[in-house]
Formats: C-alpha cells, structure tokens, sequence
C-alpha cells in the first residue's frame, strides 16, 4: 500500500513542474495541492495509520 502511494506522489509531483507551454499560468496550485498530500501523508505515517 505504501509502495502504491509512493508513486502515486512521484507522479503528482512530476505533474505539478510547469513544463508545458499550456501549464505556465497555472501558478502555485498543483505544486500546492501536491505539498498538501505530501503533509497528509507524512502526518499518516507518523500517527502510524498508514
């Protein structure tokens, strides 16, 4: 289960450089939605629920 969230994240984390030409105006929003999985995360891990 870990494993399948670990790539999950790398993924999101690969999607929020914006790269792209249509993806330059999108600002802060997938970098910030993906550091706020990242916390969720991290939090889950050390409550011991994940």
């Amino acid at each position: 289960m870990s494993i399948l969230l670990l790539i999950i994240l790398i993924f999101i984390l690969l999607g929020a450089f914006p790269t792209w030409p249509h993806s330059r105006n999108w600002g802060y929003a997938p970098s910030g939605i993906s550091g706020l999985l990242l916390v969720v995360l991290i939090v889950l891990l050390i409550t011991g629920q994940l």
